[in-house]
This record gives structure tokens, C-alpha cells and sequence, in this order.
């Protein structure tokens, strides 16, 4: 379903990304370009009093992305492969996407945020038609989600589920162990019904940013993705970034800790590059087990995205 589209969503650059998409996408291939075919290993969990780095040593900006919302990719996503997404692609269908967190609400600017993904994965995916539905509720932890997802999951038939979690979650102070149990219950049983799932981590504000508490939920969203090999946009440390670009952090959050217009508008940037990059990991190769002797050798997920050899997601949404 295609919505009008504002002159910030049609930049130059994102029309190039789709018609490089168009053409690799049909092919099975992956693009060599450091900014589109390898995962960036994503950056720790910083403190606010970490010095920028400097211009000469500072790593470039992803240049498909709106200049207000450009950050470096290290600080954007980890990736790992999306199969039923690319499934949706091949047999040239709809792809249905649920969308889920608290700035999935439908409330004030948030109402906006299906719109604004849903043009920019149409950008990104020329000639597919997307569909996305927010069932977002205001203030929902991470166990409430959770046990929404399978009556939700039943109705929509989704192929992909994109979920800010982490924040409301922080903000309620629940238990780290029990919200990373909760998380990985759930995204477990998304994956078993052949079902994609992204993950989007908590915003950043300086007024949690030495919250040993807070940062410790963003790190346990890095966990769980890099265990159940999803991909992971990095909200937080994209936000920080962006912070340290301008005077105030207030020019894209709004009031209690939610995103305002321009924050949500890239963040739906942001998970769609996450999102078509992701589509671009190559398969995992094949292992004859019939010529195998003994067990197989233990290693690391297959689907988990890697920046040169190995990358880490990096933390929790709203």
C-alpha cells in the first residue's frame, strides 16, 4: 500500500539502493561494497562521557540515509538473513510486516511510524507492495508483547515482525534476567513458525546514559539477538551518535522518552536499511553429513551477521 510521500523520503540516494536491490535480488547475489555486503560489528554500549571520535579517524556516514538521520553503519544494524521475506520477494507477493513497541502505539507522532516504514521498505523494494500494521500499546513490557504475539501472529499471518523493545521495559525497572528470558522465549517462537524478526533497541538520552541498569537492558537485546542470529537495529547507539552531531538530543526525542516526528522518521530509515541489507547475506553453505565422521563441530549461529568475520548486535527498543 503505497502512501504519499514527503521530498525527505525520495532522496537520490535511496532510489539508487533500489535499483541495486532490483537487480541483485532476483539473482541471489550480494553486493562487495564494505557499506552494503559485510555487517559492521556493532559498537559497545558507551557512556555519554565518551569523547566523538575525530574527524580524520571518524568512519563515514551511510549515504543512503536522509543527511538528518546519517550515521556510520557500525552504528546501525547488525544483520543476519531474513528467509521469509526473500521468500515473499521470489514469489512476487505482498510482504506483511507487524510492527511492535511502544512507538507503534498510534499515538500523536507515532501514528505516523507504519506510514513512514512503509514507504521507506517501498522505496528500498521497488515494484513490492508492503503492508504494515502497528499493534504497538503504551507503556507494554517485554512479557506483555510477548504473550500478544501469538494471537497477533494468528490474525496477520506476518512475514516479518519488527519490534522496539527494550525501553518501557528499562523504564518499569523489570528484572534484566527475566526480560531477556521473555525476549528470547518470544523471538524463538516467531522464528518456529517461519516467521522473520528484527529487532529495534532503546532510544538514547543522556539522562540514562550512565544508567548502569539501562545499559545493561540495551546490552541484554544485543544478547538476545546475537544468540537467536536476528538482526538488530542499534536505536541507541544511532541516537547517540546523532546527538553528538547537534546541541541537544531534543531534536528527536520528545516528551517520556518518546520519539518525535523526525525520530521516527529515522528510525524507519534505519530498519529499513537494516531490513534490505539483511536480504542481501548470502545463504549458508551446505555441510554433506553423509561423507561426516562422528558428530558435527560446534559453531556459532549460522544466520548471526558478522562485520569481517563476526558482528554483535547491539541492544532494546521501544
Amino acid at each position: 500500500m503505497a502512501f504519499p510521500q514527503t521530498a525527505a523520503d525520495t532522496q537520490g540516494p535511496r532510489r539508487r539502493l533500489a535499483r541495486g536491490l532490483a537487480v541483485l535480488l532476483p539473482l541471489g547475489l550480494s553486493l562487495a561494497s564494505p557499506a552494503l555486503g559485510e555487517t559492521s560489528a556493532p559498537a559497545p554500549v558507551p557512556a555519554a562521557s565518551s569523547p566523538a571520535p575525530s574527524p580524520a579517524a571518524a568512519e563515514a556516514l551511510d549515504q543512503s540515509l536522509s543527511p538528518e538521520c546519517r550515521v556510520p553503519g557500525s552504528k546501525l544494524y547488525t544483520l543476519a538473513r531474513l528467509k521469509a521475506v526473500k521468500a515473499a520477494l521470489k514469489e512476487k507477493r505482498p510482504i506483511h510486516v507487524l510492527a511492535i513497541g511502544s512507538s507503534s502505539a498510534g499515538l500523536g507522532a507515532s501514528a505516523s511510524y507504519p506510514v513512514k516504514l512503509e514507504n521507506a521498505l517501498e522505496q528500498a523494494l521497488p515494484d513490492v507492495q508492503v503492508e504494515v500494521e502497528a499493534r504497538g500499546l503504551p507503556g507494554e513490557v517485554a512479557s506483555g508483547a510477548g504473550e500478544r504475539l501469538r494471537s497477533m501472529v494468528a490474525e496477520m499471518e506476518p512475514d516479518l515482525v519488527v519490534w522496539q523493545v527494550g525501553t518501557n521495559d528499562a523504564l518499569a525497572r523489570v528484572d534484566i534476567e527475566a526480560f531477556g528470558e521473555a525476549l528470547d522465549e518470544s523471538v524463538q517462537w516467531v522464528k518456529s513458525h517461519g516467521i522473520d524478526i528484527v529487532l529495534i533497541d532503546p532510544v538514547f538520552t543522556e539522562s540514562l546514559a550512565d544508567d548502569a541498569y539501562y545499559t545493561q537492558m540495551v546490552r541484554t537485546v544485543q544478547e538476545v539477538a546475537r544468540r537467536e542470529a536476528v538482526p538488530l537495529v542499534h536505536r541507541y547507539a544511532a541516537m547517540r551518535f546523532l546527538s553528538t552531531q547537534r546541541t541537544t538530543e531534543a531534536h528527536m526525542l520528545g516528551r517520556h522518552f518518546r520519539l518525535n516526528d523526525l525520530g521516527l522518521r529515522c528510525m524507519a530509515e534505519h530498519a529499513t536499511r537494516a531490513i534490505t541489507l539483511s536480504l542481501l547475506q548470502p545463504e549458508a553453505a551446505k555441510v554433506d553429513t553423509k561423507t561426516e565422521a562422528g558428530p558435527p563441530a560446534k559453531s556459532d549461529p549460522p544466520d548471526a551477521a558478522r562485520g569481517t568475520s563476526e558482528g554483535a548486535p547491539t541492544a532494546a527498543g521501544k
